[in-house]
């Protein structure tokens, strides 16, 4: 079941305004030499003032401005990781590696344009999404930006919903596989918000527990969209199982899912194994679990997935699927971000 957890205040103390950005960068799905699972433990945590600094946040608007929200975080406990893994985990025993692909590609319509999978965007830079809100969509910062600046196409940002052609529907054999496949509806983006954190890598490492962007659409949408949580460590998740889709580039115009189980966790990254190729990067990824007293299973997205990524292990590198982790400084920032204010964002 879910466990509520008391969250941390976010609440912004003064915004600036900052030159356009020239957004210029070239989009970059693979990063290299990211700070591993060892790497992470051996980092301090980081200090109040770190905190402040790591989740004020740049917001980009449509017609190419840009703002600096610095903000205050509020009510944080002793651990502002959130992670009750204290004591070091051994080391990853033998690679688990899931050997036959394990993606379905979802043709059914009625499957794609309903819940759960009908909350799978696409981003107009490649990526993929999630919708988090009637305006909101939860997608991985370095689809937008490569910790230097903002890459070219994300200056006229547009986020694709599915919708399904309900014309000329099996009136010809030839074209029946072309049935499945979703088309989308383009929706411009407003705005974009994306963690100090994620720029703080200038010096050439990246900070990945930062993937993380939400953007906010011109237009509501009308579909249901995926209720954020905090993610539980592996121990609390029933067969550590998490689930995405995303629209993956070897299945071009393909709805995909998979589920897999964690292979191991740092306070801010799960590493797994989830057969996914490029495209799915910015996927939701989520939990199924039942409510407290209730019959029904509830999903949550409890991380992003930052895809396939080669990290330092022990001064080695290896390569991971690696999700972000909504810890509950992160889900009180993206909740401070979609509602405008903290008090909806009090339980996670």
């Amino acid at each position: 079941t879910w466990h509520l957890k008391k969250i941390p205040q976010i609440v912004s103390e003064r915004t600036f305004s900052l030159d356009s950005p020239k957004f210029e960068a070239n989009t970059k799905l693979e990063l290299n030499s990211v700070c591993g699972i060892e790497c992470q433990r051996k980092l301090p945590v980081p200090s109040l003032s770190d905190l402040k600094d790591l989740l004020s946040y740049e917001t980009v608007f449509e017609n190419g401005t840009r703002t600096l929200t610095e903000v205050n975080v509020l009510g944080l406990g002793v651990d502002p990781a959130g992670n009750s893994t204290s004591t070091p985990r051994p080391l990853r025993k033998k690679r688990q590696i899931y050997g036959t692909d394990s993606r379905f590609s979802i043709y059914d319509k009625r499957f794609m344009t309903n819940f759960p999978f009908n909350t799978a965007v696409k981003i107009s830079t490649g990526c993929s999404g999630v919708l988090v809100s009637p305006r909101h969509v939860l997608t991985a910062a370095h689809c937008l930006h490569n910790g230097k600046d903002y890459v070219k196409g994300s200056k006229r940002l547009r986020v694709g919903l599915m919708k399904t052609k309900s014309r000329g529907d099996g009136r010809k054999r030839k074209g029946a596989k072309r049935n499945g496949m979703p088309s989308f509806q383009w929706t411009r983006v407003k705005s974009t918000h994306i963690p100090k954190g994620w720029f703080k890598g200038v010096s050439g490492d990246i900070a990945l527990d930062y993937d993380y962007a939400v953007l906010e659409l011109k237009r509501p949408h009308k579909r249901k969209y995926m209720e954020l949580g905090i993610s539980p460590t592996i121990k609390m998740m029933p067969g550590s199982m998490i689930h995405f889709s995303g629209f993956d580039n070897d299945r071009s115009g393909q709805l995909v899912y998979r589920f897999c189980s964690i292979s191991d966790e740092s306070n801010d990254l799960f590493y797994q194994y989830c057969d996914a190729e490029p495209g799915s990067t910015g996927s939701g990824v989520y939990l199924r679990l039942k409510e407290p007293n209730k019959k029904k299973w509830k999903r949550k997205i409890i991380a992003v997935y930052s895809g396939h990524q080669w990290v330092d292990v022990n001064g080695e590198q290896q390569d991971y699927n690696v999700a972000v982790r909504i810890t509950p400084l992160k889900y009180a920032q993206i909740c401070f971000w979609i509602h405008g204010n903290d008090e909806n964002c009090t339980q996670g």
